[in-house]
């Protein structure tokens, strides 16, 4: 845990005011090339209209036209045309700050997590945004960050706390030439933090991220976080989701106090080729006006949607079939990523 007193820099949490949310559409060049192109597009397109009944969609693509047909509607969609190489925009999209008072995008090195996979248009995919004055000209600020981090590895309260993983943070071929101090010390000077709880426990077996917090922990308001539960000894997430609770109820809030911890249940088990995919409820988006539910078909899914429901009684809970997300081990938190108000007009 780090504390600064840094108050220049505040990270907005994820429900905070929003003017958009950013999908980086699936094409052939992709992941989802072939076998499972339909599938995933559909999925995209009922992301991207449940995001246009609460606000505006930013769809990057390397070709845009056939978007504008398929998604019908476009009054609230803003089309930009970029070469990518996958669709991950929770991880290569920009993250927003207001620094001095400035609307602000950090362009945060993205290096396919840990040089897993090729990154080298995704990774300029922010930049070239805003050579395109996507973000509001003269109003917003980009920085290029040489720092290799992604949106799903942190989570904030907005009141100066980050939640995070040491198998992410700390992961070879990501940032390991800095000690955690170090780590610490750049994510508290960028990100305005107070104090960073790490969890050194949880993970979802299937997990390419090395630990994504956005598929384990969610902060739903400055006391609440909803966490990924396994109630099956016998499963192999067991133990670990079980030290990661532990770990959970040791930390305390901004003020002191323990934080309100909902358990999420696990989704049953998904495979492809033998190999167990990461399912978890725990990668919702909160958007304005709207929560977007992953839902995997599985028995659960309906105790899933009335947990987060009610933990966001002011949004309508709108459950997104994700099946063809997970298939390829991500999620519907993996493939957004909102801008605050003011940063996109």
């Amino acid at each position: 845990m780090k504390s600064n007193n840094n108050s220049k820099v505040f990270f907005p949490p994820e429900w905070y005011p929003q003017s958009c949310v950013q999908l980086t559409w699936p094409h052939e060049g992709t992941d989802w090339g072939g076998e499972a192109i339909d599938d995933v597009v559909d999925c995209f397109a009922a992301i991207a209209k449940a995001i246009c009944r609460s606000e505006k969609a930013l769809i990057v693509a390397p070709d845009v036209e056939p978007l504008r047909k398929l998604l019908g509607d476009s009054s609230r969609i803003i089309f930009r045309q970029i070469p990518t190489n996958d669709t991950w925009a929770r991880d290569h999209g920009g993250i927003s700050v207001i620094k001095n008072g400035r609307p602000t995008v950090y362009d945060f090195t993205f290096n396919g997590w840990g040089m897993k996979f090729a990154a080298n248009h995704d990774n300029l995919i922010t930049r070239r945004l805003f050579e395109s004055s996507t973000f509001a000209p003269g109003l917003v600020a980009c920085e290029r960050i040489p720092f290799v981090l992604e949106g799903g590895s942190i989570e904030t309260d907005g009141r100066g706390t980050l939640l995070v993983t040491a198998s992410c943070l700390k992961s070879n071929n990501r940032n390991d030439h800095l000690s955690q101090a170090e780590i610490e010390a750049r994510l508290c000077d960028l990100l305005g933090a107070r104090r960073i709880l790490w969890l050194n426990h949880g993970h979802l077996i299937g997990d390419d991220t090395d630990g994504h917090i956005d598929t384990l922990a969610r902060f739903c308001s400055d006391s609440i976080i909803a966490y990924v539960r396994c109630e099956d000894p016998s499963d192999e997430h067991f133990a670990e989701l079980k030290l990661m609770e532990e770990e959970l109820r040791s930390f305390v809030r901004h003020d002191g106090q323990p934080d309100k911890l909902v358990p999420l249940p696990m989704p049953a088990c998904i495979e492809r080729n033998g190999q167990r995919l990461p399912a978890t409820y725990a990668n919702f988006l909160i958007a304005n006006r709207a929560l977007l539910v992953p839902l995997s078909q599985s028995p659960s899914d309906d105790l899933a949607m009335r947990i987060l429901r009610e933990l966001f009684p002011d949004r309508e809970a709108i459950g997104i079939n994700c099946l063809p997300l997970v298939r390829q081990h991500g999620s519907l938190h993996c493939v957004t990523m909102q801008y605050p108000e003011g940063f996109i007009l």
